[in-house]
């Protein structure tokens, strides 16, 4: 029996009418100026389109032009539903999206079962936003591609970084690391904490991240610390709030954009 894991925020996150998403996914895309160079990893938000969208964009459009090379993405993003150990993989085979479905790479999958932080759990999966969000803006910007889903739980950055070095080397395979910044203050404090934030991830202070940092900060923190072990930089495309997209300066979200070459 196909097992498929079916969109848990369609049309609350992003529009469940598969028109009406294309449309908003390329009119994000289509206002960012094009750039060749294709990342090796980023760090995008992962709230309602209509709040970090834009920001998502201007990591996505970069991978447009390794839409042929790029042929498996490993997305790492938080659990908000379910507490659990270490890092969780789907049993499904495919995801699907309002604009089809995903297979999974199970081949990868099994790899990642051997070892002892990493196994199953679709519990975690079934309502998770964080990693879901993501998938209409690489079906959109990638052409074939397999998918290994992560979600993290009670893990550490040297759990996540051992994960990704798995795959950090192979020319065909992108990471996304799903994670939004400050929540829920004032605008002004909101850029504050923000800007710091992003300066700790640009100098790969992974060790100065809190969860008030970023939600997906083991997730990033992961990232990190394979990035030092490449001497890899991180580099800051995007840094805004929920302010700046939905208007609202009162009580804001902090989002950013983050690649590494």
């Amino acid at each position: 029996m196909v097992l498929i894991r079916q969109p848990a925020v369609a049309g609350t996150f992003y529009p469940a009418n598969p028109e009406v998403l294309q449309k908003m996914i390329n009119t994000f895309l289509d206002a960012i100026q094009s750039i060749t160079k294709v990342p090796k990893a980023i760090i995008v938000p992962h709230a309602g389109y209509i709040y970090s969208g834009e920001i998502a964009a201007t990591a996505y459009s970069r991978l447009k032009a390794g839409a042929d090379k790029i042929q498996r993405v490993v997305i790492v993003a938080p659990s908000h539903h379910v507490a659990f150990e270490g890092l969780a993989v789907s049993q499904a085979d495919f995801f699907n999206t309002p604009l089809g479905d995903i297979p999974l790479n199970k081949t990868a999958i099994q790899t990642l079962l051997t070892l002892p932080f990493v196994s199953y759990s679709d519990e975690a999966h079934a309502s998770e936003h964080s990693l879901e969000v993501q998938l209409p803006f690489l079906q959109t910007v990638l052409n074939v591609f397999t998918l290994i889903p992560i979600v993290v739980g009670d893990a550490t950055a040297a759990q996540v970084s051992q994960v990704l070095e798995l795959f950090y080397d192979d020319e065909d395979t992108l990471i996304v690391i799903s994670s939004d910044l400050s929540h829920f203050h004032d605008y002004a404090t909101a850029q504050r904490l923000d800007s710091e934030t992003s300066r700790k991830i640009e100098n790969l202070d992974y060790q100065h991240l809190n969860y008030d940092s970023a939600c997906g900060r083991i997730g990033v923190s992961g990232l990190l610390v394979l990035a030092q072990k490449k001497s890899r930089q991180v580099q800051t495309i995007d840094l805004r709030n929920s302010g700046d997209t939905a208007g609202d300066k009162s009580r804001v979200v902090g989002y950013g954009a983050y690649v590494i070459d």
